[in-house]
């Protein structure tokens, strides 16, 4: 890491992170070794049949991971659970990052939904809502906690979604989660006018697949839906990527550290695709 502790001093919040081998506990794992303080937001126990246990990072899963992740990294590490759908809960999330750890720089807005997947004439009317509740209205809530203190603070900030190739093209069983992740693209392009007069960025990063628990889940799924063996659908998803492999959490991690720089100071408003080659536009 050529600047290593380049982001010594600065307070970063991650939705979604309290889930080991996630893309949240990536993120939050590299801005926390580049100095970053950081506090791991999750769910912390299910609220409803949309949230359940073996899909959310628990309590004591993220507590232990924010251990191990100031452990390794020598950066201080909070938790704070939230339900990002409740836009009180995420201004208290903003809140506790102001007040445990002195401010707050860097927003990222991971938590999501990806695992009510249906053919289009069997999803129910409340899985599509609770999609739309958590992937879009989520980040919604997250991008006005953020700018509610960053504006009246006049340091600037970086705020970024987590989006998904899905922003930008469409997926067989996925109705609910592709129409969120394409909100996305227009939700960052006007809160990123708004606050580009007060120096805070808000971008997406769009990853393509990549094999955390959730993405092996979708491998099953969607290997299973198209009639093919889990070998020849990951063949397949090879053979379409010209860098010839799937994303792993750590370029999804690269990315966001790179927007949060001094780096990216100039680019808002854009959805970053990091597929390998995969997804062109």
């Amino acid at each position: 890491m050529a600047q290593a502790k380049r982001f010594a001093g600065k307070v970063a919040v991650v939705t979604g992170s309290g889930r080991r081998k996630g893309l949240g506990e990536a993120i939050a794992r590299r801005l926390a070794a580049e100095g970053a303080a950081v506090v791991l937001s999750d769910i912390g126990k299910s609220a409803d049949a949309a949230t359940p246990d073996s899909m959310i990072g628990g309590l004591s899963e993220m507590q232990a991971l924010a251990a191990d992740i100031a452990a390794d990294t020598g950066s201080r590490v909070e938790t704070f659970t939230c339900d990002v759908r409740n836009l009180a809960q995420m201004r208290a999330l903003a809140a506790f990052a102001v007040e445990k750890l002195g401010g707050l720089d860097f927003w990222v807005n991971n938590a999501g939904i990806g695992y009510i997947m249906k053919p289009l004439l069997d999803l129910e009317a409340t899985e599509w809502q609770a999609v739309i509740d958590v992937n879009l209205t989520g980040c919604f809530n997250g991008i006005k906690a953020a700018a509610e203190v960053m504006v009246p603070a006049a340091k600037g900030g970086r705020i970024i979604n987590i989006a998904s190739q899905a922003a930008k093209s469409g997926f067989p069983f996925a109705a609910g989660y592709c129409a969120s992740k394409h909100g996305l693209v227009g939700l960052v392009r006007s809160t990123a006018i708004e606050l580009g007069a007060h120096r805070i960025t808000v971008n997406n990063v769009c990853p393509n697949h990549v094999t955390t628990g959730l993405g092996a889940w979708q491998n099953e799924y969607f290997s299973q839906k198209l009639g093919l063996s889990l070998e020849a659908y990951l063949q397949a998803m090879k053979n379409r990527i010209p860098l010839g492999r799937p994303g792993l959490p750590e370029d999804t991690a690269g990315a966001v550290a790179f927007l949060c720089s001094d780096d990216a100071g100039y680019i808002t408003a854009e959805s970053m695709n990091v597929s390998g080659g995969e997804e062109p536009h």
